[in-house]
């Protein structure tokens, strides 16, 4: 199978590392940490790159690429500690609208194209574990203004950048199951809490208090459509780790032939190379898993789901082995703050946790073997 990139693809992975090395230096990167982890600044940077619409169809203004792209992307995203959400609001968030009522779809894609609107996921909620068929949030499809379909009620956490985003992507249930509602940041009843997370970043907690709504998925396809959405973000998250852990190996092989001990440099240790040997191990596995996941996201539903669960279980262990072993190998230096590797440290500690840690999806996976699976087939 050949695995080599287009010449489109090489072109489009270059113009993010230059965008990455020239706008987004760590000097840059720390400015924005101590601001809140956010810079619209920054954001419309990104999207002035074209990458708004990197897989929206050209009908709404997109480049209509598709998943090798992404991971393109996100790889030098993750290679340059970026902050800002593109994940949800150039990927997630159009994945649902391309599944959602057309009116929708006409007035948000081209504005997320445009990098106008800043339209994230709100779906975690407290003691769902991450279960998307779990949610405290009521829709009440009996108060109908206009063309808005419901209000809605109720508190979603650790939205990211929910307090600079401009609408958010709600599940919510009435009566009928789970649905997905579109919530304006302006509309009435909408209120937030921003934070800064633990890598940095910025999340916010999302109350919604008989908020008008649009909704966007009905209840016969929300669920799968929620499930896509999520498979997306994963693939993304994959590939971002892959070029997280990627930068910080290299990071650390540098630090390995710089620091000398006994007048010659550590690299040259058999047992520190022994345990560089085993992180590239770690980053093959990730990597590996993550053109799997890439791949994967065309496929029927079950099958995807699986695929993308079992890439999300190694993206756990490998980040946590990289992570965990490059910062040892940096000595004292590699838990300071003002040193970049403790904040590729934190990064990829923060993954394992985002869309369903490993114990859940080790739990998808079992779920979703065949009969046949295992040593006793």
């Amino acid at each position: 199978m050949d695995f080599d990139f287009s010449e489109d693809q090489q072109s489009l992975r270059d113009a993010v590392q230059r965008w990455v090395e020239g706008d987004y230096s760590f000097e840059q990167r720390q400015l924005i940490v101590r601001a809140g982890g956010f810079s619209r600044e920054k954001w419309d940077g990104l999207m002035s790159l074209g990458l708004g619409g990197l897989v929206v169809p050209e009908t709404y203004g997109g480049l209509g690429m598709g998943a090798v792209e992404t991971m393109v992307v996100m790889e030098e995203l993750g290679r340059g500690l970026v902050m800002e959400p593109y994940a949800q609001g150039a990927l997630i968030a159009p994945a649902v609208l391309l599944s959602s009522d057309p009116a929708a779809r006409d007035a948000w894609l081209p504005r997320i194209v445009g990098g106008e609107a800043l339209v994230v996921l709100a779906h975690q909620e407290r003691g769902a574990r991450y279960a998307l068929n779990k949610t405290a949030t009521r829709a009440d499809s009996g108060r109908l203004t206009g063309t808005l379909t419901s209000t809605l009620t109720g508190t979603k956490s650790l939205v990211p950048a929910g307090d600079e985003a401009d609408a958010f992507i709600v599940p919510a249930v009435d009566a009928q199951g789970l649905s997905l509602y579109l919530v304006e940041r302006n509309a009435a009843g909408v209120s937030t809490r921003g934070y800064p997370m633990q890598d940095g970043s910025r999340g916010a907690e999302l109350h919604l208090a008989d908020t008008p709504a649009t909704r966007l998925v009905s209840p016969d396809q929300a669920q799968a459509v929620l499930e896509l959405a999520v498979d997306v973000g994963i693939a993304a998250l994959c590939a971002e780790g892959v070029g997280a852990m990627e930068r910080y190996a290299q990071l650390t092989a540098e630090y390995l032939n710089t620091r000398k001990q006994f007048g010659v440099p550590i690299a040259s240790f058999q047992a520190l190379r022994h345990r560089m040997a085993d992180v590239k191990m770690q980053l093959e596995l990730a990597r590996s898993m993550s053109y799997f996941a890439t791949l994967k996201l065309g496929a029927p539903t079950a099958e995807r789901r699986r695929a993308l669960s079992q890439a999300k279980v190694q993206l756990g262990a490998s980040a946590r082995f990289v992570g965990q072993q490059c910062t040892q190998l940096h000595g004292g230096i590699g838990v300071t703050d003002e040193y970049v590797g403790s904040h590729y440290f934190k990064r990829l500690a923060m993954m394992e946790l985002q869309f369903g840690d490993s114990l859940h999806h080790l739990g998808i996976v079992s779920d979703l073997m065949e009969d046949t699976a295992g040593v006793f087939a």
